[in-house]
């Protein structure tokens, strides 16, 4: 899930043998939305100051903002690789599409494909989501590839669903932003509203998934190896 990558889900807090290190959350964290962070920080540092220049400027910006954004995500490929031992294939197909469709905005020098990239992650993660729900299966399983520890086939398959129909909802809500507001306006959007939105549904699945079994097997290893007395 990056908020110019997709959102994905957090990841849920694990005691058990096997389970992620502690501190990966936050690697997590930067690997998803540091490369957005860094086509922010460039693309303000190198946006005109000089009203005058605000065309020319502004298209040299978003292309060098691009091109820091093009070298964080593969920076944030090789952090999860090092720091977690692996690349989720959803990490994998957000920055491939990161890296098509900044390759267009640099060799165009078009914001509008560095607009339109986070539309078409959105519906292609919602796409997958659906297809698999449509043949019985929780793809969003696969796609994280991530522990949630205890969490029933109907607890993937809800949450597979909850992020399909938000997946949808973002696509929607990006082409809103973009048509309606500048590029400035919609990048801000982008970065403080998108990714709080995304927060707050990822926290918001949680009773969903402790109702489903989420952490009862970790729970379960511990009472097990606590010394009756």
């Amino acid at each position: 899930m990056s908020e110019a990558q997709a959102p994905a889900p957090a990841p849920a807090p694990a005691s058990a043998p096997g389970s992620p290190k502690p501190g990966a959350s936050w690697i997590n964290l930067a690997v998803d939305y540091g490369p957005l962070l860094v086509f922010f920080v460039a693309y303000r540092l190198f946006s005109p100051k000089d009203a005058g220049d605000a065309g020319l400027g502004a298209v040299v910006a978003v292309t060098k903002g691009t091109v820091a954004f093009m070298a964080a995500t593969v920076l944030a490929l090789i952090v999860s690789k090092w720091r977690l031992g692996k690349i989720s294939p959803m990490l994998w197909l957000s920055s491939a599409l990161i890296l098509g469709f900044g390759a267009l905005t640099v060799f165009l020098g078009d914001p509008f494909w560095i607009q339109v990239k986070p539309t078409a992650i959105y519906l292609l993660f919602a796409a997958v989501l659906f297809g698999g729900l449509w043949r019985g299966k929780a793809v969003l399983r696969t796609l994280l590839q991530s522990a949630f520890d205890g969490l029933s086939d109907e607890g993937w398959m809800k949450l597979s669903r909850n992020w399909a129909f938000f997946f949808l909802f973002l696509a929607v809500l990006n082409e809103v932003l973009r048509h309606t507001l500048s590029f400035d306006g919609w990048l801000q959007a982008k970065l403080w509203g998108v990714t709080s939105l995304s927060f707050l549904f990822t926290f918001a699945q949680i009773p969903m998934l402790l109702r489903h079994g989420l952490g009862d097997e970790a729970k379960a290893e511990v009472e097990s190896e606590t010394p009756q007395g």
